[in-house]
């Protein structure tokens, strides 16, 4: 896709930077997009092959409960805030 075209209905592609402490902002039309808001939980899925990926929570969350009826999932916090 070239950078200059608006993505498809429900697409969204950006660049953004890592600053020093390894942050990056979520650009605000994905932010948008996806009803993120400042305090959600996100799951970083990282593959060395095929890079890296951002969810809700909820999503992962939702597909335990369906395979795991009556499962509690807990929310792993490791890695927030330094």
């Amino acid at each position: 896709m070239d950078m200059d075209q608006t993505p498809p209905p429900g697409k969204y592609a950006a660049t953004v930077k890592v600053g020093p402490k390894g942050q990056i902002v979520i650009p605000k039309g994905a932010r948008e997009l996806f009803d993120i808001h400042p305090g959600d939980t996100l799951l970083l899925l990282a593959d060395a092959n095929q890079g890296i990926a951002l969810m809700r929570q909820e999503t992962l969350d939702q597909i335990v409960m369906q395979a795991m009826p009556g499962h509690q999932t807990p929310v792993d916090s490791e890695g927030d805030e330094e």
